[in-house]
């Protein structure tokens, strides 16, 4: 793993993403991120401020126009990886695919996800495994295999995009909610078994942040947007970047003795409510 600088305290993110990170704690030069989810929304805002901290990134998803678009916008460090993480079975070739790509991975994002809004007597099983096998099984089928190449080589990191809905009770959620939380137990159950090897395993736990996803969530429902914002101390939306930064964080010789960790950003939501 890179080691952070010595003595000289690491300079501060850019806001735009337009300077370098370079020989800073932040710095992911030589690092490879492979990221579910990569090409739109949080996924997108992730690799655009990794690329930007100087590491290649993957991005895998099930839409191949989708990727071509978010490399063109990241630049020659971006590579598309059309794959559905639902289909357990792909995820060996997926990650040695990504490698023949990019490089032996060094960080994985599980970003992959569906969004289910409907009362809980509303809720299917089919619904509700449907959306257990994208976020739970999904990302732990690629976790594994990542993780067995990050494990032989002695050294990579793993991050969960984990939820409000990881940390409060959220109603008409019930299903990605379980989901979610189920985060919290992989990430505290890895940092803990692969810890030893070099590798750490943490979480971001992003609050509402302006995403089309979020819009679908809030369309037709002004009380529940009201209802958020009061409770969030900060007083507006997040910026899919602010997730970004944060997984820059995590990912970063800044953060080499974090692990086991579910990080909030979310302007104060979880205090807040």
């Amino acid at each position: 793993m890179i080691n952070p600088p010595a003595e000289t305290p690491p300079k501060s993110l850019p806001s735009n993403g337009s300077a370098s990170l370079k020989g800073t704690a932040f710095d992911l030069t030589g690092q490879t991120a492979l990221i579910t989810g990569g090409g739109t929304g949080l996924g997108l805002a992730m690799a655009q401020c990794l690329a930007t901290a100087g590491a290649r990134v993957v991005l895998v998803g099930r839409r191949p126009e989708e990727l071509a678009k978010a490399c063109a916008q990241i630049g020659p460090t971006a590579f598309a990886l059309p794959g559905d993480v639902t289909r357990l079975e792909d995820a060996p070739s997926l990650v040695e695919r990504a490698e023949a790509q990019a490089g032996p991975i060094t960080l994985l994002i599980n970003n992959a996800g569906v969004h289910l809004k409907k009362a809980a007597t509303e809720t299917t099983d089919v619904e509700f495994a449907a959306v257990l096998q994208t976020h739970v099984f999904g990302a732990f089928a690629i976790t594994r295999e990542a993780g067995k190449r990050m494990v032989a080589r002695g050294a990579g990191s793993v991050l969960f995009t984990a939820s409000m809905t990881s940390l409060i009770g959220l109603s008409a959620v019930v299903a990605y909610s379980a989901a979610k939380s189920a985060y919290v137990g992989l990430v505290r159950s890895l940092a803990t078994e692969w810890g030893p090897h070099g590798i750490r395993v943490n979480a971001l736990a992003p609050g509402w942040i302006a995403s089309d996803m979020l819009a679908k969530v809030l369309d037709g429902d002004p009380a529940r947007r009201e209802k958020i914002l009061s409770r969030t101390p900060l007083g507006r939306l997040g910026d899919p970047t602010d997730i970004g930064w944060a997984a820059v964080y995590l990912a970063s010789p800044a953060a080499r003795f974090v692990t086991g960790v579910v990080l909030p950003v979310d302007g104060g939501a979880a205090g807040g409510f």
